[in-house]
């Protein structure tokens, strides 16, 4: 079977012989958030048997460690919260389902930012180039961003100025983050 892209992976086992049922169980759910988001750079999954609880049986916790471009995301499932972690299959189950619900809310978070139904990000524009074919957008917190004169909606920029308001929308380009789908404050509604 052809992955078509195969996240750089690392099991640890601690205290505990290395098990090939629990680390193909684990390869198989990097696989499914890999599914899920393409934007996992590497994955580290650590099964640790805990010996704190003799009467009681083995306890294993199990952590999972995600970074994606720019952020760096860990689900843990700690055997005091829930003792059903006698069973190292349940606890890598449960550790994985904790790291969708994050990977689910940086996708929510991330479709926020580019549908913008909270508040669309706006700025003004800080500078034009002399022969008008792109400018820069300083951001409501403080960033700066370039966009380019395809990417004004419902407004030429020749008759922009600086200091003029804007809403847009950020992308990431290979130079770093852009404006793209720039309108003025309040001229939006002359798109026909």
């Amino acid at each position: 079977m052809t992955h078509p892209h195969l996240i750089p992976l690392q099991v640890t086992f601690r205290e505990l012989e290395k098990s090939d049922a629990l680390d193909s169980r684990i390869r198989e759910q990097v696989d499914k958030l890999g599914q899920f988001y393409t934007g996992i750079n590497s994955c580290r999954v650590t099964v640790e048997q805990l010996h704190k609880h003799h009467h009681q049986g083995k306890h294993f916790h199990v952590r999972v460690d995600i970074k994606t471009t720019g952020h760096e995301l860990v689900a843990g499932r700690e055997p005091d919260q829930n003792h059903a972690y006698t069973d190292a299959h349940v606890a890598v189950r449960d550790a994985f389902k904790a790291m969708r619900r994050q990977l689910e809310d940086l996708v929510r978070h991330q479709q926020g930012q580019v549908k913008h139904h909270e508040q669309r990000p706006h700025g003004h524009i800080t500078e034009i180039s002399p022969d008008k074919s792109f400018g820069r957008i300083e951001s409501a917190d403080g960033r700066w961003l370039y966009f380019h004169r395809n990417s004004l909606i419902g407004e030429e920029l020749d008759k922009l100025q600086e200091g003029t308001p804007v809403y847009y929308i950020e992308d990431m380009g290979e130079e770093g983050p852009h404006a793209s789908s720039v309108y003025p404050v309040g001229k939006h509604h002359i798109l026909v």
